[in-house]
């Protein structure tokens, strides 16, 4: 007998065998069988589905969990688009802070500003307190001068605007969140990304100094799942600045690993180590993408995390250690140095089924797009950032690098796997806002950029579904609606493939599935 058969509905399965069905049974968390194989056969349950369009569970191949459940609870100085209401948004969180205490706010950007503030305006509304407001990057913070006076001297800054590995030295200040507190902040934002029809997810770096919340970060994530707070699967990247020297036995060739030799595969099908973190740049936002060529109007090109030649010995080390490596690099010289250090990588020691990542390609240039072919890279793209920012993006990047700003065509055609992914709480974390944007490439001020980067709505939910599993090498167990995977599904309100295009992102998501049984969150 089933355990349930879903019914009345159109099951788009994304499996080329079977692409579309109108039932599905399940069997103790896995799908059994489509159509006539489950028609006709018992079930403790028959569910109607009324006609709705059911697809794979969308998988978020690049977020932050932890970061977007803090975020969700700390003050914001967003939206506001002056100095002085910034200014008047950090003087009431330090208000609510203890003397001496540390004022902690989110959502500041200077694009909106024209400028960044200073730490001497920080801190005539600091009343002593140190303020840390963090850049909507991720890549950057705002302090005051009471956190500089903490910080070695020689610690670069721009009057109070930290960067990168300054930011890190800034974070380091802080005790780190506890186990529990991580652990709620977890649920939180898991309970966000199932509303979006989101039922597996890659968090994209723990224990990390840029990212990361505690040395002891992964058994967060087990404290969450022992206390029911992870309904979704959940694969963790490790930040790679958590890898050390070992004696390991000559014949491994292994000469930076985690402790225990850890790595990606470690795991359950719900809570698993994946990837290996490595960052080579910044971010856009922050003006801190490495570019072979200045940012338009700025006479800079950005920043590498680290030198060339140390970037690629910790790209070239993970290989070695038996990591899948997902490799942050947003600007195109950074791919330069991914793309170099993976090369050498396979050289050395060649791992064809190892299916490196480059995070973000955010600005991947035509010469470059051959390279990740042959390596068998995948590019794990966020739409919804040029969705949102793009006509910032477009304005720094110039008329002629435009069109390479997250690409979509440019790599399907050269046969590189295209992944989507949110970076949530950096962007909106809805798939299907970012599907119908990879279709028509068009930003919320209606600028379309590269339009022919542009893909076809199937495309673009193979990035969320297929293309995802295959980046987390989950593809045995997700990514489509066959037999024998497990029985993870999102019931829409309508057909994306029917609608117009510019009505996707609207597409409600009516219910969400995890091992065939409906989650409590509702769609927003």
């Amino acid at each position: 007998m089933l355990c349930a058969r879903l019914t009345n509905a159109r099951f788009l399965t994304m499996d080329p065998d079977h692409p579309v069905a109108h039932d599905l049974g399940i069997w103790r968390g896995r799908i059994v069988g489509l159509d006539e194989a489950v028609t006709s056969l018992p079930a403790r349950e028959v569910i109607d589905l009324q006609g709705a369009t059911v697809l794979p569970g969308f998988i978020d191949s690049h977020v932050h969990l932890a970061w977007t459940g803090f975020k969700a609870g700390t003050p914001s100085v967003a939206p506001c688009a002056s100095v002085e209401d910034v200014l008047a948004a950090v003087a009431e969180a330090v208000a609510r802070t203890p003397e001496g205490g540390w004022a902690d706010l989110a959502g500041y950007d200077q694009r909106g500003l024209g400028r960044h503030l200073t730490a001497a305006e920080l801190d005539k509304v600091g009343a002593g307190r140190k303020v840390f407001m963090m850049h909507d990057s991720g890549h950057g913070c705002m302090v005051n001068t009471a956190v500089l006076d903490l910080l070695p001297a020689e610690l670069p800054h721009e009057e109070g605007f930290l960067a990168e590995g300054a930011m890190g030295a800034a974070r380091a200040l802080r005790l780190p969140f506890s186990q529990q507190e991580l652990a709620d902040a977890i649920g939180l934002a898991a309970r966000t990304c199932l509303a979006e029809g989101v039922t597996a997810c890659a968090e994209a770096g723990i224990g990390g100094a840029l990212f990361g919340h505690s040395p002891v970060e992964l058994g967060a994530y087990q404290l969450a799942q022992e206390q029911g707070k992870l309904p979704l699967r959940v694969q963790l990247m490790v930040s790679a600045d958590r890898l050390r020297p070992v004696t390991a036995h000559a014949d491994d060739g292994i000469p930076r690993a985690l402790d225990l030799g850890l790595r990606t595969g470690f795991g359950d099908n719900r809570l698993s180590v994946g990837a290996l973190k490595i960052y080579t740049d910044g971010g856009m936002m922050a003006r801190t993408a490495a570019l072979t060529g200045p940012y338009q109007g700025l006479d800079h090109t950005g920043q590498l995390q680290d030198d060339p030649e140390t970037l690629a010995d910790t790209i070239v080390d993970g290989h070695l250690a038996g990591w899948q490596l997902a490799v942050h690099a947003i600007g195109d010289r950074a791919a330069d140095v991914a793309l170099d250090a993976l090369e050498r990588a396979q050289r050395i020691r060649p791992r064809p089924g190892a299916r490196h990542r480059i995070e973000h390609a955010g600005l991947i240039r035509p010469d470059q797009l051959e390279r990740f072919a042959r390596l068998g890279v995948a590019a794990v793209i966020q739409p919804n950032f040029l969705r949102y920012f793009g006509d910032d993006y477009a304005a720094i990047m110039g008329e002629e690098r435009a069109p390479w700003l997250y690409r979509g065509r440019g790599f399907l055609e050269h046969g590189i796997t295209l992944v989507g992914s949110s970076d949530r709480p950096v962007a909106d974390g809805s798939p299907l806002r970012a599907v119908q944007f990879m279709v028509e490439r068009a930003c919320t001020s209606g600028q379309v950029i590269g339009p022919e980067e542009g893909i076809t709505v199937d495309e673009a939910l193979r990035a969320y579904t297929v293309a995802g599993a295959l980046a987390c090498h989950w593809e045995d167990s997700a990514g489509s609606l066959t037999p024998g995977k497990r029985a993870d599904l999102v019931v829409l309100g309508d057909d994306p493939r029917s609608v117009d295009v510019s009505r996707i992102g609207d597409i409600e998501v009516v219910a969400t599935f995890v091992d065939g049984r409906e989650t409590e969150e509702a769609a927003s």
